[in-house]
């Protein structure tokens, strides 16, 4: 039997499902003394560091989950729960932690680093671990800003270190009690490895010392990330699919294309390889309450077998529903957090929230962004940007940021700029990329799908000049999207910009290329990937 220190916040599904999976029992925490009387605890810290704490106050586990740990019991935390160990982070100035080590949780400094790291990275290992016993220099899945310091972890508790521009904590493990910074629920088959070692350990009523490895010259790094995308619709007859367009138009002879059923298709790149699987609702099921939105059970469905990082977008939004019950952007996002979604994408109401910021030049604090990025984290929201491009003569020609391309326009225009669009890639607003990208990263969201409908179903590669502008704009990772054709134009995407990610849809969909075909054109250039 596990216990799974449930607090209220963020995907728990994910844990608790592979858990299942690898044949334990789980119950959840009812009250503080179950902290104290669990034969195993799993502490999946989501969110930020502030609400961590705020939640474990308000139910009184602070001190239950103290004397656990005094107490040698065995102990497993994940993400923001390794944070929680140490007496406070930057993310949540004045708020204590555990204050089981020492020093104060910082922020990456590395400019030339986007910030948060989402991806995955490798870890090196200071001293022998029970947990990680099988430990192969596998690539495993972290998504963080702020990382505890190597200099603030004496031997005694230092289990492993990951590099990302400087060496941070990815590991701590003293006696029966271990965690980590990365998500091993989110690693894979590396990942479950590492949870089922947790789950059979025996653990011991005294506190061992264990071996010190020898220190290692090497330095991990972190990998490209291969994304695949479904666009989930109904069609006609009422059915949930995974269709793709051109241009944004999914119908071929009246019909909406059919390419399969989300949760098998997302399966199927799981098991090929895929780094993370993207769900965007191109419907945004606008005019149902939110306990029947069937994304909820796809996500649901698929976060049963697939254990690689979730990104839903699509209808999240605030909304009032036919009994004239109103949701918010927040509430909704909470759902499908907790159905098993591990990234929100934001969409037409990212326009919106800029539009808005763009005349006031203030932070509402209520826009999805804001909202969202408050309780669950930056890394927790993506914005899903669908621009086109508009020519023109000279960069005087119009306010916005424009480049000068090397593909002329209809009339022999040398320079553009990216409008942003609503509604599907129906609606043109006055709004550029790089306006959008900026003051959403201002705003709080923590990653950047970028889309480009000129290049949408054209297999013809990546817009390199859009990726160029926007990745040079932001400080926070960028996804490359639309155009893809062959392995070679993720190769080419990585080797001529700084993105961190790309995506495709409709040749992983319709089996042309292959997942596995692009990681070993990857392999073939020297790029790293897991």
């Amino acid at each position: 039997m596990i216990t799974l220190l449930d607090y209220g916040a963020g995907n728990v599904r994910s844990v608790r499902n592979a858990i299942t999976r690898l044949g334990y029992t789980v119950r959840d925490v009812q009250g503080p003394q179950d902290i104290l009387t669990a034969e195993k605890l799993i502490f999946p810290g989501v969110g930020s560091f502030g609400s961590v704490m705020q939640r474990l106050h308000r139910d009184g586990l602070v001190e239950p989950l103290i004397e656990r740990i005094r107490l040698n019991k065995p102990f497993l935390g994940i993400c923001v729960a390794l944070q929680a160990l140490f007496e406070g982070s930057e993310e949540s100035p004045g708020v204590a932690g555990l204050s089981i080590l020492p020093g104060q949780v910082k922020r990456f400094t590395d400019r030339n680093l986007s910030v948060p790291q989402i991806g995955w990275n490798g870890i090196i290992l200071h001293k022998e671990s029970p947990i990680l016993k099988d430990y192969q220099e596998q690539k495993l899945y972290f998504v963080h800003s702020y990382r505890a310091s190597v200099t603030d972890v004496g031997p005694d508790w230092l289990l492993s270190t990951t590099d990302y521009g400087e060496a941070f904590v990815s590991g701590v493990e003293k006696g029966n009690v271990t965690a980590f910074q990365f998500h091993p629920e989110k690693s894979g088959e590396a990942g479950l490895n590492i949870l089922k070692n947790y789950l059979d350990s025996q653990g011991s009523d005294t506190i061992t010392v264990r071996q010190s490895l020898p220190v290692q010259d090497k330095r991990t790094h972190i990998a490209k990330r291969i994304i695949a995308c479904l666009d989930v619709r109904t069609n006609d007859q009422g059915d949930l699919v995974v269709t793709k367009g051109d241009q944004y138009d999914v119908r071929n002879d009246g019909e909406v294309r059919n390419l399969g059923k989300p949760v098998e298709l997302a399966r199927r790149y799981y098991e090929e390889g895929a780094d993370e699987i993207t769900f965007l609702n191109i419907t945004g099921f606008r005019d149902f309450p939110m306990k029947d939105q069937p994304m909820l059970e796809v996500l649901q469905r698929t976060s049963e077998n697939v254990f690689v990082p979730l990104t839903i977008g699509g209808g999240i939004r605030e909304f009032t529903d036919s009994d004239g019950k109103h949701y918010s952007a927040l509430d909704v996002a909470a759902e499908y957090f907790r159905s098993g979604a591990d990234k929100i994408s934001i969409g037409s109401d990212a326009v919106y929230a800029v539009e808005e910021f763009l005349q006031t030049g203030k932070r509402s604090g209520k826009s999805a962004i804001e909202q969202i990025s408050m309780v669950y984290g930056a890394q927790a929201v993506v914005i899903s940007v669908d621009p086109r491009r508009v020519y023109v003569h000279a960069p005087e020609d119009t306010d916005h940021n424009t480049i000068k391309t090397t593909t002329p326009g209809p009339q022999g225009e040398n320079y553009c700029w990216y409008q942003c669009t609503v509604k599907g890639g129906r609606e043109g607003r006055d709004i550029d990329a790089v306006q959008l990208a900026k003051t959403c990263e201002l705003l709080g969201a923590g990653e950047i799908l970028l889309n480009c409908i000129d290049k949408d179903g054209t297999n013809s590669g990546f817009d390199h000049e859009l990726i160029r502008q926007v990745r040079g704009a932001v400080s926070i990772p960028v996804i490359a999207s639309s155009g893809a054709g062959s392995a070679q134009h993720f190769v080419d995407v990585f080797k001529a910009t700084d993105v961190e990610a790309a995506l495709a849809a409709g040749i992983f969909h319709r089996q042309e290329v292959p997942v596995s075909e692009v990681k070993e054109a990857m392999r073939r250039n020297n790029i790293e990937t897991r």
